[in-house]
């Protein structure tokens, strides 16, 4: 790591080699190299007039690249495309002059970026149903432990540990089913020209309009891709990139809303992070544990989600054609947010793989609680003994007013309960009243609910993409 000048972050401490290879100028130009083998074997196969000996001579350099040369001719002629034609053509010199040939710059750039993100979006995507499969066995396990709800973090009906988990695996996979579908659908630039006409492989075939229609179907079969745009200007459409985007967007606001719940799960120390050994909480403060990762997810997550406005504004910025304001900010905008997603599904990872559980924690919070909102059973059964239901309600009313003062003035412990067996309109005992304070009489349908979300929307997807489970994440920092 060089100290003398600005590195990124994100490349030094937070994504994945893996991610960071996949954005690297070797991948870039090794593609493009690719890219231009792929269309002089089309436009042999169609007739032109290349031999299979240049092809080969193509081939036999297609991943040695004299960064050098090229280097050295892009100062002469500010132009990086043609620079690596020409240092392809001094290793190739047989093959220099049908190299690019019929092409425009974005043949290369363009159709290199759609299969740099298709690669990305599939490591995102193994990553994200690992994520899945860690928060599936969590939701599992604490599918019926009994927890306080809370709505507009007051405390509300309980919930258990496992459904609360389940409503973060539930917005996981609604993501993958965003990203599926935009993966489904990526679909290369082709061979179009200039401004999108073909016009130069028209004259390269003579008008043969049967041979031109053939150029995209055969670069998408030999690239492994669907097929190309119908219709482009110079571009693909940077529609594209927003879509794209969008859905690391999405993936970003799912770690969020789970990260933020477990940094005040923490708080409440009922649920913590992993929390190593000889981790410091603080320099000052010696006993602290902070949920430093999720704290980091949620930090993360909030760069990529303002990275959407990026590709929205080039989108809308692109000129008739084509124009060149796309260029830096593409260079920018998409690897960097492919590289934030990664470090944050690595994070998602390692949390959830290890979120540690205090159970006793939980109990008395539930237990200091549940009388509020066992009243109403309370009032039913004491109803059934005789007692006069509007009546009653006002009572409670009264003596939950009087117990909340307690707790909230005075700092004792809840006493609503002993209150009410105190009282005689109730007709309530105290074994009667323990009957009504079991925790899980109020959990409703929540472990059903995680065992059938589980069964019919996690496990098949699970079970569909077994090959890609078993991945760990190592945390940098």
């Amino acid at each position: 790591m060089s100290t003398d000048r600005y590195s990124s972050p994100l490349s030094e401490r937070y994504a994945s080699k893996e991610m960071q290879y996949i954005f690297s100028q070797d991948m870039k130009f090794k593609t493009w190299r690719k890219l231009w083998i792929a269309l002089a074997e089309i436009e042999k196969e169609l007739g032109l007039n290349i031999t299979q000996e240049q092809i080969d001579e193509l081939k036999s350099h297609q991943d040695d690249i004299n960064y050098d040369v090229a280097k050295a001719r892009e100062k002469e002629v500010r132009h990086d495309v043609m620079s690596h034609v020409y240092a392809y053509g001094q290793q190739c010199p047989g093959a220099a002059g049908i190299i690019h040939l019929g092409a425009t710059s974005c043949y290369v750039g363009d159709n290199t970026d759609i299969i740099i993100m298709t690669k990305a979006l599939k490591l995102v995507r193994k990553k994200l149903i690992n994520v899945i499969s860690c928060l599936a066995k969590f939701a599992d396990e604490y599918k019926d432990l009994p927890t306080l709800g809370f709505t507009h973090f007051q405390p509300a009906q309980p919930t258990t540990v496992g459904k609360r988990a389940s409503l973060w695996l539930q917005d996981f996979t609604i993501d993958l089913e965003d990203l599926d579908y935009v993966l489904d659908n990526m679909k290369l630039l082709g061979s179009k020209g200039t401004t999108g006409t073909q016009a130069s492989f028209l004259e390269l075939f003579d008008g043969d309009l049967t041979k031109v229609d053939k150029l995209d179907p055969m670069l998408a079969e030999k690239m492994g891709f669907k097929g190309c745009m119908a219709v482009s200007g110079q571009t693909y459409s940077r529609k594209i990139d927003m879509k794209v985007v969008n859905v690391l967007a999405g993936i970003a606001s799912s770690a969020t809303k789970m990260a933020q719940d477990i940094r005040l799960l923490q708080h409440l120390k009922e649920v913590e992070e992993p929390h190593e050994a000889k981790q410091i909480g603080s320099s000052a403060m010696a006993y602290k544990r902070n949920p430093m990762r999720s704290e980091r997810i949620c930090s993360l997550s909030r760069y990529v989600i303002v990275d959407t406005l990026n590709p929205a504004i080039t989108e809308i910025s692109q000129w008739f054609e084509r124009t060149l304001d796309d260029s830096a900010n593409k260079r920018l905008s998409i690897p960097e947010g492919f590289l934030a997603i990664d470090g944050i599904l690595d994070l998602c990872m390692n949390v959830t793989d290890g979120l540690v559980v205090y159970p006793k924690v939980i109990e008395k919070r539930l237990m200091s609680e549940l009388p509020f909102m066992a009243t109403e059973n309370i009032m039913m059964d004491a109803v059934k003994l005789g007692g006069n239901r509007q009546e009653l309600h006002e009572k409670i009313r009264e003596l939950s007013m009087i117990a909340g003062d307690h707790v909230k003035k005075d700092g004792k412990d809840n006493d609503l309960l002993e209150m009410i067996v105190k009282d005689p309109a109730f007709h309530m005992t105290e074994e009667k009243i323990k009957e009504c304070m079991d925790p899980k009489k109020y959990t409703g349908c929540s472990a059903h609910q995680v065992e059938r979300f589980l069964a019919e929307v996690v496990n098949p997807i699970l079970e569909a993409n077994k090959a890609e489970l078993g991945l760990s994440a190592e945390i940098n920092v």
